[in-house]
């Protein structure tokens, strides 16, 4: 079936009835110029007219999906759970969706797939496809079928998810617990999506794809790289802000560490200044560790993207515990 222009909007007052039922989950649009206050982490900012549909939206998950302003990917890029819509202070006509659980997925997910179809259903059902773009104007908040949100979620984490990749993102049998291993190995559906997203193992496997990626799989503080048989990398991929503490699972927030500097950074025994350069608590890390360190003064090694650099507020959170610890 295909719809006008008339129906396509008919369908699209069902579908947010269905969503106010608890039947369909949300997309949030992105843009790389966009004049928003929007941290996509943490926040997501719009206008008021937009109001109805993101209350709704409170408690249940949406996926971005970046516009092609200012070289967009025409594509779903992540997923967050919106915790709670809060008015914007300083503009009495925009509001804010605070989310948590951001998941960033492992490839972007086209809108449109080589053969045309469309992620989202009511788009399948317009009469004439080029029009998606002009009828799309004005729903940057939207609903989104369930079954759509499953299928775009599983294609975002496909590499995550994939059994090949068990061993090097450390989802093999060893490491995973009873829970993580029903979810991966049970059929797709809604409710195992949404678990997917929240579980520990899962969205750790999915951070140290992406940071490792970033680095290179090489430590940013020894210049060791190391790869065995399998695939799997000797470095391990380091919060920076720590999840405990409510640090995101985003390479912005991640370092690629070797096993032992792992294990002095989480104990804030090394740490970075603003340039990026390490700091090392001299009197209690081992004489033997500091010969692998970078000369004083001398960068860690970064991500070739400067966007994938550590992110300075992450790390003056790190600098402070390692501050501490110093003076103790």
């Amino acid at each position: 079936m295909v719809l006008d222009e008339v129906a396509f909007s008919r369908q699209f007052a069902v579908l947010e009835v269905q969503w106010r039922a608890g039947n369909v989950k949300g997309v949030f649009e992105i843009s790389g110029n966009s004049r928003y206050d929007d941290e996509i982490t943490e926040r997501y900012h719009f206008p008021s007219n937009y109001l109805p549909v993101a209350r709704d939206l409170a408690g249940d998950w949406v996926v971005y999906r970046e516009t092609r302003i200012a070289g967009g990917r025409m594509a779903y890029i992540a997923a967050a759970l919106v915790e709670r819509i809060d008015p914007d202070p300083a503009d009495p006509g925009h509001y804010y969706a605070r989310v948590r659980d951001f998941l960033e997925f492992d490839q972007p997910v086209p809108y449109r797939d080589r053969d045309g179809r469309f992620a989202e259903r009511f788009l399948r059902e317009m009469a004439r496809p080029a029009d998606a773009g002009r009828t799309m104007r004005g729903k940057s908040v939207r609903a989104l079928d369930n079954a759509d949100f499953v299928a775009i979620v599983n294609s975002g984490l496909a590499e995550t998810l994939d059994p090949e990749n068990r061993i090097r993102l450390e989802l093999d049998a060893p490491r995973i617990d009873v829970e993580t291993r029903l979810l991966l190995d049970d059929h797709f559906a809604e409710r195992r999506v949404e678990q997917m997203l929240v579980n520990r193992k899962i969205r750790d496997a999915n951070f140290r794809n992406h940071v490792l990626d970033a680095y290179e799989s090489t430590c940013a503080v020894t210049g060791l790289r190391i790869v065995n048989g399998g695939g799997k990398a000797e470095a391990q991929a380091a919060h920076i802000w720590s999840v405990a503490d409510g640090g995101p699972d985003i390479v912005q927030n991640g370092v690629a560490l070797s096993a032992t500097a792992h294990w002095l950074f989480d104990r804030h025994l090394i740490s970075f200044d603003d340039n990026l350069c390490l700091l090392v608590s001299h009197n209690k890390v081992p004489s033997e560790y500091l010969q692998l360190f970078p000369p004083a003064g001398q960068r860690i090694r970064l991500p070739r993207d400067p966007g994938l650099h550590p992110r300075a507020d992450f790390v003056a959170r790190h600098r402070e515990r390692f501050a501490g610890a110093l003076a103790h």
